[in-house]
């Protein structure tokens, strides 16, 4: 059974470009895996907290307080869609040329020493295998090329952060210059949807990893998980 994760960044509300992108790859992908199941987050309606003095014990060593076994407890929940998912659909639009620090939470609390990476003798090693990524990139500017480039720390932050964890299999989308007015925006958004196209037809090509998830979900249901 394949499980598709989609998670939504954007503070932009019903004006966001990626918001869009995103719903529009979860139906291409269920139009090509007719039987796939769909949790959606969205870290603007439901903000993930940030880690706190009271809190990061909870992700990084032994939880005992109430406020620690709290995250420990959010940090339990968001590792489990992960580990359910096959596909992961991040909406991640660039934020002072990185990602919103709704993302950065969400990554902080799913980064978890010895459930999504280990250490061994030749380094850090991803524990989260088998799932395939497409990252929609929404940017006010151009960012992918030419002079701005060096400037993007989103692109290559977010490919780490992935493949820290065993997430290698990584499309990026990019919907760039939207904010050049309308018709740049449209351009953007078009181009996008070419990349979307090409990176789900790869994933229904290819083959997908089983997993197995937890509970009694229908193959027709789609789950919208909000703490």
């Amino acid at each position: 059974m394949n499980r598709i994760l989609a998670i939504n960044s954007s503070i932009s509300g019903e004006a966001s470009v990626s918001r869009v992108l995103v719903e529009e790859t979860v139906q291409r992908l269920l139009a090509a895996i007719p039987d796939a199941l769909v949790t959606r987050r969205d870290l603007s309606d439901v903000p993930v907290p940030h880690l706190t003095p009271d809190t990061v014990a909870g992700i990084r060593a032994v939880a005992t307080t109430e406020d620690e076994l709290a995250a420990q407890g959010l940090s339990d929940d968001l590792i489990a869609e992960l580990q359910e998912a096959t596909i992961l659909v991040i909406g991640a639009p660039m934020y002072n040329f990185s990602i919103s620090t709704t993302l950065r939470s969400w990554f902080d609390h799913v980064l978890r020493p010895r459930v999504t990476f280990s250490f061994s003798e030749s380094g850090p090693q991803g524990l989260l295998t088998g799932i395939r990524a497409i990252v929609i990139q929404a940017r006010g500017g151009l960012y992918s090329e030419g002079p701005s480039k060096v400037l993007d720390f989103q692109e290559p932050y977010l490919k780490q952060l992935l493949g820290f964890v065993g997430i290698t299999d990584v499309a990026f989308v990019h919907a760039e210059k939207i904010g050049f007015g309308p018709e740049a925006r449209d351009a953007a958004i078009a181009h996008a949807r070419g990349q979307i196209e090409t990176a789900v037809a790869r994933i229904a090509a290819g083959g997908m990893a089983v997993h197995v998830p937890d509970g009694t979900a229908g193959p027709d249901q789609v789950i919208d998980r909000r703490p």
